[in-house]
Parts: structure tokens; C-alpha cells; sequence
């Protein structure tokens, strides 16, 4: 197959987006099963129904996937019993007892309240005392040695995209990523209509700030090039495929690993805590990608987060891979939460709320075995729920009425508000006295504000979920304007929008732990920008020195890391110059040493690999030409820009 190009010329030599993930005809997905998945039901868990198609009419049409999971209860759809159910599916899907429903005039027996014992003290932790800034927060998840891991990947992926058309790749360094990420962002805030528009030149219309930052070539190169994994191991990990040794996910696995890693680190959940699902816009086709009928906007990869309902911070997530054996036994929903929700990192007494795709009776007990407490919407329809018909709400029922069903641990509630809603929950009484106002329409037509009953697991859940909406994407403005044709790039723009809210967040904390004043969300982004950038706006308005190389006492973990190898070959040069030659960054001195190509430097001259001059000097080390003059001191830029993690 020919190798794709993009318009910088950077071809995908180590397979296409639609390559990585090809779908076999031996590794299909039912498409009944993945058309119950997305109308957000469990194939395993919710009950057969030949109604599928009203339920996607009533639901899907007029409601996006995150209004679909974070309505609020009170305009929640039930999704439709089975038509013709007899008594063999009574059978089979009941669990629960026979006991008939009950109404508020009867009382719960009050269940016994969790003892909240984490592992860790709940908030922020192991914060560095100089941490104030957003970049500072935001290096905490995106470190630099991350970000020069990826510059490395970039470079080699670039080099090697290049080499086969006999052009130059231009070698990128943390900066450019840096300013690449705060472009990014910036496109989040000052949105145009295409990616040109950022670049415009007008007289009146132009942004000034782009064009400072770095030009449309240089951005769109890095945009396309940007690569997360070490080329060799992916063409290692491709001849495996079709194998259980393969990793699908392997062009993301550091990253993934080491974000997830962070991401608990740095803050430990509150009480309440809840598992979501988001889905990563993306172009590309592969068998990772989940999508909502009729919504072409959420089409793309779904991920399952494990979030803190107070503050929002995401505590841990997983990348969904497809239908696996696991998922086939108790089904998706009930493994998700079960991979989320360890109570060795977490702690006992939590308090888990799941929408409608996770709540499940079988979930809620095996969940009250690890001490987490759990309370969520549950479909009608769904496996374990109460199916006796004795005193349940009838369709005409005034507004606020409650009945409800107690099964040992497991207590079931219906309440009638714009439409019936069911509720499960572990440690909530049917009904406690609360109230909340609704229209109600009185026998003169006129609908007047009344007070009418709510369940207590109903107010709690619209508390706590209603504090959990994940904001609008920061990235997502610039993914639809650029559309990443490579899967793994997709996921890293959410790895960023991780990164970037969780900083945000913790930033929050930590100002109001100390009675300060926290940046808004905009300024937060606006200031975090301005840092991102700060170094290369300096480094386009300051000309370049001979002297301006990194000093011994750097704090870079790179640097810290090959200054204590042992080893080293020492720095000489086999013919002294006549000229003092520019003094080597720390970390090359010990791995890379120049040498003159002759004795005469008039003869044997080659062409620089970064400036393409001739130069009588190359690399031992690397045998690569660089010019070494205090004037032009390729030698050390290259090898700080072409830094390589094998």
C-alpha cells in the first residue's frame, strides 16, 4: 500500500490510523451488541427487547450522548419492558422479591451509614511548596521529561516519515512542543473558522499572537508528525498482530500509563465519587471506536473515568478496548466499574453514583462486599429489577408520588416527575421528608410552583452528578478544525484536556486551602498560555549566543539521569582548532564528542545535518556532520533537539 501523505509531506510509514486497528473477519463485533452499547444499554445485563427502535426515536434523537447520561431525573426516559414477556423471562431476569410496592405512607427501614475510611487524606497531595503557577500545576501531569519523551518519538517518527521522500526534517525541541500545546489551547479560546484563519494576514482581521508563537508550516508539520511511541517497537508490535501478544494500544501505552500514574499521585477522591464515560471525537476507522447513531459528533473512542464529584478531578480512567471475554460474563458496565473502583488505592465508605448503563443489582451487592456504597438510575428493564405489577405507580399518577421496594441491602424506588424514574441504592431511605418545586398544572390550566416529594436517593444523585458535567473540551475546537487522522493522536489531545482540567482543579484547592483567590477557568487557560509561550517569545525577539547552552545545575531529569552514568566517554578533539570551540551542553559531553573529518580542514568537508553548510566537523558518536563554530553551533542544538528514548 501506498504510503499516505499529508500536505507537509510527512507520509505514515509505520502504518495508517485505519491499519492499526484493522478489523478481521474473525475479530468482528455482533452488531447487535454494539447497537445495545450504543443506545447505552449492557447486552448482558439488560433485558431482550423488540422495542429497540422506539427507545433510540424517543431518546437518541433528540438528546447528545452527555445530555443523554446527565439529564436530569425528572426528564429521564425508562426504556420499554419487552413486549410479549411471558413468564419463562419473568423467570429468568427477576431476582429480586415478590413482595409488592409500597408508598410513602408505610415506613423504610433507615440503612446504616458508611464509615468513610480512606487510604489517604482526601485532596490535593504531595504538592511541591513552589507550586503556584499554571504551569507548574500543568507540569505536574506534563512533565518536562514527558514532553522531551515525546519530541524524541516526534523527531525519529518525522526523520523516518521524510527520509523516504529525501527531504529534510526539521528537528523540533520542547519548546515548539510547548508552544505547539499552548496554540492548541489558544484555539479553544479564540475560535476561528479554519486553521488558516489563525495566520491571516489582514489588515484589520489578522491575530497577532500565532505568528509569534510559530508560523502555520512549522505547526502543521508537528501536528501531523506528533507521535507518542518508539517506531521500532511499534513495527515490532504490528508483526504480532492477529496474536494475544499484540497491544492495541500500544502507540499510547507510556503516555496512558504514566498520565494515569500522575493522576492519582497528585489528589485523593472525597467521599462522593462517580464513573463516567466520554467519548474522543475522532476520524479514523478502528474497531476502538464507539460511536452514537445519528450523531456524527460523537463519533470516536469512549473512555471510562472514575471522577471526584466535589471537585471534578479525574482520579483514573481506561481507554476502551472492544468486547472481550471478560465483559461477557457479568457484562461491560459491571467490569468497568469493577476496574475503576479498587478499595486497596481507594479506601472503604465511598459513595458511588453511576448512570443508568452501570446500575445494576448484581453490581451493587458485590460492591457492598468492598464496603462502597452505591446509588444510580436503573432501566425497568434491566436483570434483578422488581417485575411485580402489585401497587407500582400507574400511568396517570399525580406528580411527586414514590412507591418503593426493599430487598435486604438493594432498595428500589419509583417517582413519578415529568416521567417515571427508578432509582437503586445501598444506604438510602425510600423517603425521608424532602421536597423540591415543580410547575404543576392546577384545574384552572394555570401551571403555579408546588412542593412535591422526593426520594432521597433522587436529591442526592442530582447533587452529585450535577457538579461532575465535564466542561466543553479545550481541544476539541482545534480537533474539528484540523480532524487528527491517526487514532492515537486523537487520544492525546484528551490526555491533554486530563491534564489540563485536573490542573485547573487542583489549582482551585490549593487557593482556597490557603483563603486565596483562584483563577477562573479563563484565566487560568489565558495564564497558562502565556507561560507555555514565554521561552519562545524570547527565544524570537533575544538573537541567539554562543554562550546560551544549559548550565551544569540544571534541574532537567535528563540531564540529572546521564550526568550519573558511569561510563562515559570523555569530551576530545583529535585536532585542536585555532578557535575556542563552544563549550558542549552537559549531558552530550558524556555521550557525543566532535571530531574533525581530516587533518586539512579545507578537504573531506559534508554537509550539516540541521543547516545544511558545509562543515569539516561531525559526531563520533552518532557520525553525523554538525558545524561546531562559536557562530554556529549546530552540534549542540542538534543533539539537544533530536534528544531519543529508546
Amino acid at each position: 500500500m501506498d504510503p499516505k501523505k499529508d500536505t507537509n509531506g510527512v507520509e505514515e510509514v509505520t502504518g495508517s490510523s485505519d491499519e492499526d486497528l484493522n478489523i478481521s473477519d474473525e475479530e468482528s463485533v455482533d452488531t447487535t451488541t454494539e447497537d445495545m452499547f450504543i443506545d447505552g444499554l449492557d447486552p448482558v445485563l439488560d433485558r431482550p427487547s423488540t422495542d429497540i427502535d422506539s427507545l433510540e426515536e424517543d431518546w437518541d434523537s433528540d438528546a447528545s450522548l452527555q445530555q443523554r447520561k446527565r439529564s436530569r431525573l425528572s426528564s429521564t426516559s425508562v426504556a420499554p419492558a419487552a413486549e410479549g414477556s411471558g413468564d419463562s423471562l419473568t423467570d429468568v431476569f427477576s431476582g429480586v422479591s415478590k413482595e409488592s410496592w409500597h408508598s410513602t405512607d408505610e415506613d423504610d427501614v433507615e440503612p446504616p451509614l458508611p464509615v468513610f475510611s480512606p487510604v489517604q487524606t482526601p485532596g490535593p497531595k504531595r504538592l511541591p511548596k513552589s507550586c503556584s503557577s499554571p504551569l507548574q500545576f500543568f507540569e505536574l501531569f506534563f512533565s518536562k521529561f514527558l514532553m522531551q519523551k515525546i519530541v524524541g518519538h516526534t523527531n525519529v517518527y518525522g526523520t523516518k516519515c521524510k527520509d523516504r521522500k529525501r527531504e529534510i526534517w526539521h528537528y523540533i525541541c520542547v519548546n515548539d512542543l510547548k508552544s505547539f500545546i499552548a496554540m492548541v489551547i489558544y484555539m479553544g479560546l479564540v475560535k476561528c473558522s479554519s486553521l488558516k484563519d489563525y495566520w491571516r494576514e489582514s489588515e484589520y482581521f489578522s491575530l497577532s499572537f500565532p505568528a509569534q508563537i510559530m508560523s502555520y508550516q512549522k505547526f502543521q508539520t508537528i501536528s501531523s508528525a506528533l507521535h507518542l511511541s518508539n517506531t521500532k517497537e511499534d513495527e515490532r508490535n504490528d508483526l504480532k498482530r492477529g496474536t494475544s501478544a499484540y497491544e492495541r494500544l500500544g502507540k499510547i501505552q507510556s503516555l496512558y500509563q504514566i498520565i494515569r500514574d500522575v493522576c492519582k499521585i497528585y489528589f485523593h477522591p472525597f467521599q462522593n465519587i462517580t464513573i463516567d464515560e466520554r467519548v474522543v471525537a475522532a476520524q479514523a476507522r478502528t474497531r476502538l471506536k464507539q460511536c452514537m447513531k445519528n450523531q456524527s459528533t460523537d463519533r470516536g473512542y469512549k473512555l471510562f473515568v472514575l471522577a471526584d464529584c466535589s471537585s471534578g478531578y479525574i482520579w483514573d480512567f481506561f481507554v476502551y478496548e472492544g468486547k472481550s471475554s471478560a465483559s461477557q460474563s457479568e457484562g461491560l458496565s459491571y467490569e468497568s466499574v469493577m476496574a475503576l473502583v479498587d478499595e486497596n488505592m481507594l479506601g472503604t465508605g465511598y459513595k458511588l453514583f453511576v448512570d443508568k448503563f452501570y446500575t445494576s443489582p448484581t453490581l451493587f451487592r458485590d460492591l457492598l462486599c468492598k464496603d462502597i456504597w452505591a446509588c444510580g438510575p436503573i432501566w425497568a428493564n434491566r436483570k434483578g429489577f422488581p417485575k411485580n405489577t402489585v401497587n407500582r405507580l400507574p400511568w396517570n399518577t399525580p406528580r411527586g408520588s414514590i412507591r418503593w421496594i426493599r430487598d435486604n441491602e438493594l432498595l428500589f424506588v419509583e417517582w413519578k416527575d415529568a416521567r417515571e424514574v427508578q432509582m437503586c441504592s445501598t444506604y438510602h431511605k425510600a423517603y425521608g421528608g424532602d421536597t423540591v418545586q415543580r410547575k404543576v398544572k392546577g384545574k384552572d390550566g394555570h401551571r403555579t410552583l408546588v412542593d412535591v416529594p422526593i426520594p432521597a436517593a433522587v436529591l442526592d444523585y442530582n447533587r452529585n452528578m450535577g457538579a461532575v458535567d465535564p466542561p466543553s473540551r479545550i481541544t476539541g475546537h482545534y480537533r474539528v478544525l484540523h480532524k487528527p487522522r491517526k487514532w492515537y493522536q486523537s487520544i492525546f489531545y484528551h490526555f491533554l484536556d486530563i491534564a489540563i482540567d485536573n490542573a485547573f482543579i487542583l489549582q482551585e484547592l490549593m487557593a482556597k486551602a490557603k483563603n486565596q483567590k483562584a483563577l477562573t477557568r479563563k484565566a487560568f487557560l489565558e495564564t497558562l498560555i502565556l507561560e507555555l509561550t514565554d521561552s519562545q517569545k524570547k527565544a524570537n525577539s533575544t538573537p541567539k549566543s554562543a554562550d546560551s547552552v544549559p548550565s551544569a545545575s540544571s534541574s532537567d531529569p535528563l540531564s540529572d539521569l546521564l550526568l550519573t552514568t558511569p561510563s562515559a566517554p570523555s569530551l576530545t578533539l583529535l585536532s585542536a582548532p585555532s578557535w575556542t570551540p563552544p563549550p558542549l551542553a552537559p549531558a552530550l559531553a558524556l555521550y557525543h564528542r566532535p571530531q574533525h573529518i581530516s587533518q586539512d580542514a579545507t578537504t573531506g568537508r559534508r554537509k550539516c545535518k540541521l543547516c545544511h553548510l558545509k562543515t569539516p566537523v561531525i559526531c563520533f558518536t552518532c557520525d553525523v556532520a554538525l558545524c561546531f563554530q562559536p557562530k554556529r553551533d549546530c552540534f549542540n542544538d542538534w543533539h539537544e533537539r533530536s534528544t531519543i528514548f529508546d
